[in-house]
């Protein structure tokens, strides 16, 4: 149910989302990596196999998206648990296309690029805005979900493409994609690019960085990586993550600023009361 359609006695809904910070983009391309390695690691070493491996990731993330939604603020550990979880969904969702029903990398890429693309028009449509600092509705939580949850499967299809497809390798993608994330940063800084549209660039960009990044570490010497352990990986990883989000938790360097939280409560309060 939208907020706005809540009771006057109910909790206001603060922003769901963190600041964005140098800590949110480290997190974010190491759990991209994880992501990446994980589906990996389910699906081959453990031999679960791609399918157990979906429908398992797909029942996680479904329990946890769903206390995430319930949830009335920023939760560092709910929140990155979500991304992790979605990022690990989406490397399936394109990997079932590709390897279970022998969809073209081309194909997918510019499938999820228009459905990506339907889900800002619709977002935008219903909202009036794509900002990541006003999530503070139900409605727009959902958005912001399904629109980062195309960007994974779009971002898997499209680095697949680049450094296996193309042949590209994934030292070079690693580059190429690092370098694009680089430029718009500059873009954003120096030549005032769009906050919002720099963030979803960077935020797309991060996928095929991280994943590329995830084989380059994990895929053998013959294929163009360095052959250390899945496992190895996702541990290491996966404690920094931690320890990144414990500190975030403690010094709550990232939450929600005040003027997004008096936006949220202004929001709310004209919600039950108009």
């Amino acid at each position: 149910m939208d907020i706005t359609t809540q009771e006057p006695t109910a909790a206001p809904m603060l922003n769901k989302v963190p600041e964005i910070t140098l800590y949110f983009w480290i997190i974010k391309i190491m759990a991209t990596t994880v992501g990446e390695t994980a589906a990996d690691y389910l699906n081959v070493n453990l031999g679960f196999g791609l399918t157990n491996t979906s429908w398992v990731m797909s029942g996680l993330l479904v329990a946890v998206l769903a206390y995430q939604l319930m949830r009335r603020q920023y939760v560092p550990w709910l929140y990155w648990l979500t991304v992790i979880l979605i990022s690990i969904v989406g490397t399936l969702i394109t990997d079932n296309l590709t390897d279970a029903f022998g969809v073209p990398l081309w194909t997918s890429t510019a499938v999820f690029s228009v459905l990506l693309a339907v889900t800002f028009m619709a977002w935008y449509a219903a909202e009036r805005t794509l900002s990541i600092h006003t999530i503070f509705t139900t409605r727009r939580e959902l958005f912001y979900w399904a629109a980062i949850l195309f960007t994974f499967a779009l971002g898997t299809a499209g680095g697949d493409l680049a450094t296996e497809g193309v042949g590209l390798g994934y030292m070079q993608g690693t580059l190429i994609f690092g370098g694009l994330i680089a430029l718009t940063t500059v873009a954003y800084y120096a030549m005032g690019l769009n906050a919002v549209l720099a963030f979803w660039i960077a935020y797309i960009l991060t996928r095929p960085l991280g994943a590329s990044i995830g084989d380059l570490l994990s895929q053998p010497p013959a294929d163009g990586g360095l052959g250390l352990s899945h496992f190895g990986i996702n541990a290491v990883f996966f404690v920094i993550i931690v320890a990144l989000i414990g500190y975030l938790t403690a010094s709550r360097a990232d939450r929600p600023s005040r003027e997004e939280e008096t936006a949220a409560k202004r929001h709310w309060a004209e919600g039950a009361h108009g």
